[in-house]
């Protein structure tokens, strides 16, 4: 059951909203409104920016665009709250301006410049429209698998990920896609299975020098793997244990 909304609750709001309304004046005003009051030319300290690296001119244009962001988020900041302590004198803050029922206390405790309740609230619709250029630019590695096409063996979005997600990520052994699996944090990464740089399995372990006539065999994961999963001919024997 929602809270009612009280005068004294309301009162409280007021003055948060008022506090608000207070700082970002206060703040804006110390920084010289995000250094807009000053004019490009100044902000560089020079009397003229054509000796400048096109470098220094690209980082200035960035700050100022962000000066720019940042200034039309407070004023629009300052535009709700300036318009929910007019509702508030007018008597209709805290009804949705759609279907005019009460908004619910706690949702105006948690955002006092709400306009809607949480039904009618637009910004939860999300926009579905999508950049008219991707219906005719294909990003050449995007979310895209061709796995299980038998005409297409390329590099794909898949391996594209794959390539960045060898060198580490946020999961664990225990958000493996398979986890009846024995994985570790060197072997976890999507398809880690896959050969990589042979064809073979056995190529993994098999080693020999320049000349082809000094074979060796390596221990590695994949000659454990092969052993155990008994794979060609009984070739390769089994590591000696050394009993005491």
């Amino acid at each position: 059951m929602s809270l009612p909304l009280t005068e004294e609750r309301l009162e409280a709001l007021r003055r948060r909203l008022l506090e608000e309304k207070s700082e970002i004046e206060r703040r804006t005003a110390a920084n010289r409104h995000y250094g807009l009051n000053a004019s490009f030319r100044d902000s560089t300290g020079d009397l003229s920016t054509n000796d400048n690296h096109p470098g220094d001119e690209g980082t200035e244009l960035f700050e100022r665009s962000k000066d720019f962001a940042l200034m039309e988020k407070d004023a629009l900041r300052l535009n709700r709250i300036d318009a929910a302590l007019e509702r508030m004198d007018t008597g209709e803050y805290g009804r949705c301006a759609a279907c005019g029922r009460f908004i619910p206390y706690e949702r105006l405790d948690a955002l006092p410049t709400a306009v809607y309740c949480t039904e009618h609230e637009p910004m939860r619709q999300l926009s579905e429209r999508r950049p008219v250029e991707e219906e005719l630019l294909h990003p050449p590695f995007g979310r895209s698998s061709m796995d299980e096409r038998g005409d297409a063996d390329g590099f794909d979005g898949e391996d594209a990920w794959q390539i960045v997600e060898s060198w580490g990520s946020s999961n664990s052994p225990a958000m493996a896609d398979n986890p009846n699996a024995e994985y570790d944090y060197d072997n976890m990464a999507i398809e880690a299975d896959e050969n990589d740089g042979y064809v073979e399995t056995i190529e993994s372990f098999l080693a020999t020098d320049i000349t082809g006539r000094d074979v060796s065999v390596v221990r590695n994961r994949a000659y454990r793997q092969y052993l155990a999963g008994q794979e060609g001919e009984p070739l390769l024997e089994p590591d000696e244990r050394v009993e005491e």
